[in-house]
């Protein structure tokens, strides 16, 4: 199963490459009549990018099963 958890890193880590993007840029998004604040994309950089790191790591790891 490491293919699995090299793709879910790699779709992780370009998330959260987006957010720190977004988050350095100060774009703005609105999602209907809602501003989401900048900050928000700081917490989502943090959020992905340590599930980033948790796939790419269970993906090195190697068990008897496998």
């Amino acid at each position: 199963m490491p293919r699995y958890e090299h793709v879910s890193g790699a779709f992780f880590a370009l998330v959260s490459l987006a957010q720190l993007i977004r988050a350095v840029r100060a774009v703005p998004v609105q999602v209907g009549s809602y501003t989401v604040p900048v900050f928000a994309s700081f917490i989502a950089f943090v959020v992905t990018g340590t599930l980033a790191i948790w796939a790419f790591r269970a993906a090195g790891t190697t068990s008897p099963g496998r």
